[in-house]
């Protein structure tokens, strides 16, 4: 688990989703894009070369939706470098994920079920053959690292809980809130000389918390990891790194302070460790950047910020000179070289498309990533560090239906705060100027997330292909408080929810208005998490959008704040506890149900009956106030989904549902559902 995403576990951008031009898609094919196009669509959320350059394993995610079935399943692909060949490796009917190279660049480690109820490792040989299963894990592994001599696996997998089957079998299965949590421990197996089955694995270390990364030493002889005093998802601030002796168990602290401290990476000689650090304290509205220390110990220096102050580290190179990094700029994520010894950063790849996903292969010598733009699906990429040229690997969503995607563009407009504002404007297919469209406002979760120039087709309950198809223009805002635009921009909205930030959302819609293309009298607003408590709040404030639509939004801070996994997001964001002297006063004055009675949009609200981020009672304490106050309102609750739902049927189906909503309302009729 990458921590420094865990600082924006609240964005839900990803999951559902005069300027920069980026052209649409010609189409080749009748017909509109539909949500059942959508859920073709693949992801690729892993790529490793392989340690000589020649060869990429990735993984390719896609929807499974059965007469019984509806999942989410991931499988190892391998292509050539050159991009001249590629095919399928993993066939099983459970997901298989995490491919790890051999340091001989001869076997592939990964984890899957592959049958069992655990996820456990695996090892196929990568000139072909059968995978064979190496662990015999009784809880989830996750995280395969091959020792650089390629005779171990570490890898992670929480405490094993003996005697949970039982329990569960008797009833007897109570909680103990709090204590109940399973920590990640590092565990370490040997590799036998021929594949023969299962090996017994060694637990290394218990008394370090949960354990979130690691990374071995070049000589073998010590893992640097990161770690937190228990899993639970707010205890993030507390994560520092240590080192373990692979002999005897002895454990070091490297880092360990009052900020976050994550991502340790072994330089190539094993003389240095370069890690991410927050801010002491750290914020959820994050500052992170990179710091060096010696691997035996010694004074720490920070090397050079960068723009965002959020870096992602994705290797060394081979002479350690040079740290690659990922990061955000604006709607666009890139790919940067850092000069360790003179903090000079270098950007590799340029605004126009999103780079991420990133990981340097073992020898430091080519890299693989992702990359995707609004008219361009995903697909893995690939290149050679001495000479930086990308080739595409893969060709995963080439068999997507060629319809017309609308053209977006990125367009920007002035906050009252002085500052520009960044947004994605996409344009219903064929939209000529002068014809203005209805629009649809999309706002992006967070607050600390942001919405990049990926691609339309993604799946999403707010599926901007299909919207455009269905004649909308969408508006996808970056207002203060996201990502992307430095700490600054990210912290321009603590203690201000719901203020600057919908000025900014308003201002953009203004602004689109001004330009001729949305029709100021069909206008909706949608939103997921952060999204929908800005569209709760701003249906409270504003009559101007004829339709809303708010996804696992907060209504209520104060109750909010008592029954979330993350206790402590909120009192960051205000300055203190709800019970501090005017607290109450504060956490009341910002929430949509301060302010209910004056909502008279018609509003369709969508939750996840077992989201424990944003719980479920956030969108009841809506729906019964407005359904009390007789305003066209209407609520789905969709049973086993977590805050970020796992379900495609119901993916397509809060997109349908969504839709339906907007062509009721905002259009005042049209078809109902895309299926």
């Amino acid at each position: 688990m990458n921590v420094g995403k865990n600082l924006r576990l609240f964005a839900m951008a990803v999951l559902f989703g005069a300027g920069v031009v980026v052209s649409a898609r010609a189409a080749d094919g009748p017909g509109s894009w539909t949500t059942t196009d959508m859920l073709r669509y693949r992801t690729i959320p892993d790529v490793r070369v392989s340690p000589d350059g020649h060869r990429v394993a990735f993984v390719v995610r896609q929807a499974v939706v059965e007469s019984e079935k509806s999942e989410y399943r991931e499988q190892i692909w391998l292509a050539s470098s050159d991009g001249k060949s590629e095919r399928q490796v993993t066939f099983a009917d459970q997901s298989s994920s995490a491919p790890r190279w051999s340091p001989d660049g001869r076997a592939i480690a990964f984890v899957s079920k592959r049958g069992d109820k655990y996820a456990n490792v695996w090892i196929l040989p990568a000139d072909g053959g059968e995978a064979w299963r190496l662990t015999d894990s009784r809880s989830d592994a996750s995280q395969p690292a091959w020792s650089p001599d390629g005779r171990w696996i570490a890898y992670l997998a929480p405490e094993p809980d003996p005697d949970k089957d039982r329990r569960e079998r008797d009833k007897d299965d109570e909680r103990v809130v709090g204590s109940d949590e399973r920590p990640q421990r590092l565990w370490l197996v040997a590799l036998p000389a021929q594949p023969d089955g299962r090996r017994e694995a060694r637990q290394l270390l218990r008394a370090t918390g949960s354990i979130d990364e690691l990374d071995w030493s070049p000589d073998g002889k010590t893992i640097a990891f990161s770690h937190r005093p228990s899993p639970a998802a707010d205890g993030w601030p507390s994560s520092d790194i240590s080192l373990v002796d692979v002999a005897t168990g002895n454990i070091t602290p490297l880092a360990s302070t009052g900020a976050a401290e994550t991502e340790p990476s072994y330089s190539p000689d094993g003389k240095w460790i370069v890690y991410v650090v927050t801010d002491d304290p750290p914020r959820w509205a994050h500052r992170r950047w990179i710091r060096i220390v010696p691997a035996g110990g010694g004074a720490s220096r920070d090397l050079a910020h960068t723009p965002d102050e959020d870096p992602d580290i994705t290797g060394w190179s081979a002479d350690g000179a040079t740290l690659y990094l990922t990061e955000a700029k604006g709607v666009y994520d890139l790919l940067y070289a850092l000069d360790v010894s003179t903090g000079r950063l270098r950007a590799l790849t340029a605004p126009g498309a999103v780079v991420n996903g990133a990981h340097v292969n073992a020898r430091g010598t080519s890299i693989g990533f992702v990359r995707q733009s609004p008219a361009e699906p995903v697909e893995a990429w690939a290149s050679s560090l001495a000479s930086f040229s990308p080739a595409r690997v893969s060709s995963v969503n080439a068999d997507l239906p060629r319809r017309a995607l609308g053209e977006t563009r990125v367009i920007t407009w002035k906050g009252d705060h002085g500052e520009p504002v960044e947004g994605l404007l996409t344009l219903p297919p064929g939209s000529t100027p002068g014809k203005r469209s209805p629009l649809l406002l999309v706002v992006h979760g967070g607050p600390a997330g942001e919405y990049k120039a990926t691609s339309i087709a993604s799946p999403g309950p707010y599926p901007v292909a299909v919207f455009a198809a269905e004649g909308y223009a969408v508006l996808r805002a970056n207002p203060r408080g996201s990502s992307g635009y430095g700490t600054k921009f990210r912290q321009e909205n603590i203690g201000d929810w719901g203020g600057g930030d919908y000025r900014d959302l308003m201002a953009g819609v203004d602004h689109v208005i001004d330009l001729g293309i949305a029709d100021p009298d069909r206008l909706g607003i949608l939103g997921w998490s952060y999204g929908g408590f800005m569209t709760a709040w701003t249906i409270t404030q504003t009559d101007r959008f004829k339709a809303a639509s708010v996804g696992a939004g907060v209504t209520d801070l104060l109750s909010f704040t008592g029954t979330s996994d993350i206790p402590s997001f909120l009192p960051d964001y205000f300055g203190g506890e709800f019970w501090r002297e005017g607290g109450r006063d504060v956490y009341r004055s910002h929430s949509a149900m301060g302010w209910v009675e004056k909502v008279r949009t018609p509003t369709l609200i969508e939750h996840g009956e077992a989201d424990v981020r944003v719980p479920v009672s956030q969108s009841y304490e809506l729906y019964n106030a407005l359904k009390r106050r007789a305003v066209p309102v209407e609520m789905v609750v969709y049973p086993r989904q977590p805050h970020g739902f796992r379900e495609p049927r119901f993916i397509r189906d809060l997109a349908d549902r969504n839709l339906a909503w907007m062509n009721r309302w905002v259009r005042g009729g049209g078809s109902s559902a895309s299926r």
